[in-house]
C-alpha cells in the first residue's frame, strides 16, 4: 500500500471576481456560512435575510462585515445587493419555499441538507429548476473531506463489492428543532453517511430495511438510534448502524467505515486513517478544500463553467429517498421498502402537493418519478445571472 499528498493545484479567485451571494438563514449553521464567506476566495457576502433581523445584523458585525444588506425578503435583498447567488440555509421544512424564490428571481441556489422534509418536496423542487433553467445544487458538504477521497480511490481499485459497513455513534447536544425532531439520526445525521456512500462506492439503493428506536436516556424526542440494511443495484449491501445519544466509544462524525470486495478490503476511520488490505493497492490523498468550502467551491466552479456539479438537485433526490425509506421500513416495523415504489408514490404526493400550476405541469408530464430525474440536468443550457449577464 501506498500514501501520496497531491498538493493543492486550484486557484484562488482574484477578489474582484467573487461570486455576490445572499445567505438566508442567520441561525447556528447561517453562521458557520457566514463566518466562511468572510474570508472565502471564490464569493462575498453582500446580503443576509432572516425573519429575526436583530440576529441577522448581530452575525453580520460579528465577523467584521460591512456594506452587508439585511433584510427578510430574498428578493428584495438580492436586488439591493446586487447578489447573483442564494445560499440557502434555512430549516428543511423552509427550503423549498426559499428556493423557489430565488430560482423564480433568476438566481442560482447552494441549498443546505436535506433538500426538503420528504421526497415528494424534493421532485417539486426538481420540476421547479427544470422549469426555470437555474441552477439548484444540495451542499452535502461531507463529500469534500480528502480522506473520503482517498478511501474512494482505494474501493474503486477492489472490484465488486460484496458489503460496505458504516457505524456512526456519538452524544451531541444540539438544541431546538433538532432535538424535537421525529427522527434527528436519520433526518439530520444519516443523510449525510447515505450520501457519503452513494459517492463513495457509485452505487444506488433499491431497498431498505430498517429499525428505529430511542434509548431510555435519550434527551432527543425522537428516534435517535438505528439500524438499516439497504440492498444496492450491484447486488452489494450497505449495513448502516448510529446513534446520537452514546457517550462512550465515540466515532468520527463521518462515521467509521469498512468496505469487502473482491480483490480485498478497505477501511477509514472517518478522519485521517484509511487502510488497505489488498496487494499492490494504494490511494491518493488530495489537498482541496473542505466541509462546506469545497462545496461552495464547486458551486461557484460549475456556475462559472456552465457543468453540472454532483449533488446538482436530480442526483440528490436518492440520497434524501433513502433516508423516507429507511424511516417508512421503521414506521413498518421493519418492512422492506423498494425505492422505486417510494419514487412514485412521491410523485403522486408531489401532483397532489403542488400549488403552481406551471410547476404541477411539469410533474404531471413526467412518466415516472424515474423519467423526472433523468431530465437533463443543470449545465446543458446557457445560463445568466439575474442582471441578464453570463455567469
Amino acid at each position: 500500500m501506498t500514501t501520496t499528498m497531491i498538493d493543492r493545484t486550484d486557484q484562488p479567485t482574484e477578489p474582484g471576481d467573487r461570486l455576490p451571494v445572499v445567505v438566508v438563514g442567520a441561525g447556528a449553521m447561517g453562521g458557520e456560512w457566514i463566518r466562511m464567506l468572510a474570508v472565502s476566495p471564490h464569493a462575498a457576502l453582500v446580503g443576509v435575510v432572516d425573519l429575526d433581523l436583530d440576529l441577522a445584523a448581530t452575525v453580520v458585525a460579528s465577523v467584521g462585515q460591512g456594506g452587508v444588506i439585511v433584510g427578510d425578503s430574498v428578493a428584495e435583498v438580492a436586488e439591493r445587493a446586487g447578489a447573483e447567488a442564494v445560499v440557502n440555509v434555512t430549516v428543511p421544512q423552509a427550503h423549498r419555499v426559499v428556493n423557489e424564490q430565488a430560482l423564480r428571481a433568476g438566481l442560482p441556489v447552494l441549498c443546505e441538507k436535506p433538500l426538503g422534509p420528504t421526497v415528494a418536496e424534493a421532485l417539486r423542487q426538481v420540476a421547479l429548476a427544470e422549469l426555470t433553467g437555474g441552477l439548484l445544487m444540495v451542499s452535502q458538504s461531507r463529500r469534500y473531506f480528502n480522506h473520503l477521497a482517498a478511501f474512494r480511490g482505494a474501493v474503486s481499485a477492489l472490484g465488486p463489492l460484496a458489503a460496505v459497513h458504516a457505524q456512526f455513534f456519538h452524544a451531541d447536544h444540539e438544541p431546538g428543532f433538532r432535538e424535537q425532531m421525529a427522527h434527528p439520526l436519520l433526518v439530520d445525521m444519516s443523510v449525510h453517511h447515505f450520501d457519503m456512500l452513494r459517492y463513495l462506492t457509485g452505487d444506488e439503493p433499491v431497498a431498505v430495511r430498517c429499525s428505529s428506536w430511542n434509548p431510555p436516556w435519550s434527551w432527543f424526542a425522537g428516534d435517535a438510534a438505528a439500524t438499516a440494511e439497504f440492498e444496492l443495484a450491484s447486488g452489494a449491501r450497505f449495513v448502516y448502524s448510529g446513534s446520537r445519544c452514546t457517550p462512550g466509544l465515540q466515532t468520527s462524525w463521518n462515521a467509521d467505515w469498512h468496505v469487502y470486495a473482491e480483490r480485498g478490503a478497505a477501511a477509514w476511520d472517518g478522519d485521517s486513517d484509511v487502510r488497505v488490505d489488498s496487494e499492490g493497492i494504494g490511494f491518493d490523498v488530495p489537498d482541496r478544500r473542505e466541509g462546506i468550502e469545497g462545496s461552495l467551491e464547486e458551486f461557484v466552479t460549475s456556475l462559472r463553467a456552465g457543468t453540472t456539479p454532483q449533488n446538482e438537485v436530480r442526483a440528490n433526490v436518492l440520497s434524501l429517498a433513502m433516508v423516507e425509506g429507511a424511516i417508512r421500513s421503521s414506521d413498518r416495523q421493519g418492512e422492506r421498502v423498494v425505492v422505486a415504489e417510494l419514487l412514485e408514490e412521491s410523485l403522486a404526493q408531489a401532483i397532489a402537493d403542488e400549488q403552481q400550476g406551471d410547476v404541477a405541469g411539469l410533474l404531471r408530464s413526467w412518466a415516472s418519478a424515474a423519467d423526472g430525474l433523468a431530465t437533463p440536468a443543470w449545465g446543458s443550457t446557457p445560463v445568466t445571472t439575474a442582471s441578464g449577464g453570463a455567469i
